[in-house]
């Protein structure tokens, strides 16, 4: 199969994320099977999806691990002007659901552990395709760990093919995330002293974040700092909703809170600042009643990719050597998978075929002279592999 007839079948799966992923595991699996190559599933707590790995190769060091995700985002109130679980070929582009983000580098990468297999290679190529990163990165860490248990050889460099227009990217924000109930005491309104607002309590929790912002904005970025956009942690509420009427003092309000942190610093540190000016404007409310509070439930914890420097840097050097690239430093302010690789101790680099720009939208696309230079790029890890 070419890469192209991969990615065909890939996008034919409608696996997002809120959906199982397990017919196009099934169908991975089966593929990599005829080829040869074993593959060890990683399921998750409901049985209903499931990641997996394979690898082709000697027991030996120097090691490349492809890294891809297999869920993708909702169409439904999206206007497609084809089917979106079809590949569908319109002036020099390839559209479909998850075609840059990102089944096909998903194709790519199981085109290439083929021809690893067909050809022959002296350093291991291996393969790791997740899940559930859409909507916080769940599926990487349970298989880096079973990857890590597995015996097999160790990748000396991790790329994740997230679009990037084939270049590299070195470093990206974590993610920390939070559902935030506000639980209050209903009073008429015109006696509003003794009733607590969770409405009103909630949007001191966001003036706090409003003002945390201002103050981040208006420091001054070290060097470091400076390549991200914008250059500093950022605080946001994505939803709210509650209240009644408008009469009553709100009983309950629930705010989507989350933090969009800098690599440099820990997620630990904004969940415990978080923590504190919550239990202070709680304090406040269990004044009036006690039964009034917070309560926070963390929905997701992804870790940033810092940029490697030194000895350790193995994977960005690669993908410049194999991309001709030798550009300046490229970060993102988006979350991936390629975090939580790094925090596992690879040594990490972003760098896949399409453009990020196009993801998530209605006739998601990439180019087919990306999709080509990104056989290409596969073609020279395999040269690089055999060496």
């Amino acid at each position: 199969m070419t890469p192209r007839d991969i990615l065909e079948k890939l996008v034919s799966f409608p696996t997002v994320s809120s959906a199982s992923n397990l017919d196009l595991i099934d169908w991975v699996e089966g593929w990599l099977a005829e080829r040869g190559i074993a593959a060890t599933r990683v399921p998750d707590s409901t049985g209903q999806k499931a990641a997996l790995f394979a690898s082709v190769g000697p027991d030996a060091p120097g090691g490349v691990l492809l890294s891809g995700h297999t869920d993708v985002v909702p169409v439904e109130g999206q206007s497609w002007a084809s089917d979106p679980w079809r590949v569908e070929e319109r002036d020099g582009r390839l559209y479909g659901r998850g075609v840059a983000d990102m089944k096909g580098f998903d194709a790519l990468a199981l085109w290439a552990m083929g021809q690893a297999a067909e050809r022959g290679v002296a350093r291991p190529l291996q393969i790791g395709l997740s899940y559930d990163e859409e909507i916080g990165c769940f599926g990487a860490p349970p298989m880096i760990e079973a990857l890590q248990a597995s015996g097999l050889p160790r990748a000396e460099a991790v790329i994740v093919g997230e679009p990037s227009m084939l270049k590299p990217v070195t470093g990206h924000k974590g993610n920390l995330g939070f559902r935030i109930e506000v639980k209050g005491f209903p009073v008429h309104s015109s006696m509003m002293h003794e009733g607590v607002s969770a409405i009103m309590e909630a949007a001191r929790l966001i003036g706090w974040a409003n003002e945390v912002n201002a103050a981040q904005f208006a420091r001054v970025p070290t060097t470091e700092e400076a390549v991200f956009t914008p250059p500093c942690t950022t605080l946001h509420v994505g939803r709210i909703r509650g209240g009644e009427v408008h009469n009553i003092t709100a009983e309950h309000c629930e705010l989507l809170f989350d933090f969009r942190v800098m690599p440099m610093e820990a997620t630990a540190d904004w969940r415990a600042r978080l923590r504190a000016e919550v239990a202070g404007i709680e304090a406040g409310m269990k004044a009036v009643h006690p039964e009034a509070g917070f309560a926070l439930q963390e929905l997701f914890d992804v870790p940033g990719l810092a940029p490697e420097t030194g000895e350790a840097a193995r994977a960005e050097p690669l993908v410049r050597a194999l991309t001709g690239d030798n550009g300046p430093g490229r970060v993102v302010s988006f979350a991936s998978e390629a975090g939580q690789f790094q925090e596992a101790r690879y040594s990490t680099v972003i760098c896949g075929p399409g453009d990020i720009a196009q993801a998530h939208k209605a006739d998601e696309y990439m180019t087919i002279a990306q999709f080509d230079e990104g056989r290409r790029y596969m073609e020279r890890l395999l040269d690089h592999l055999k060496e």
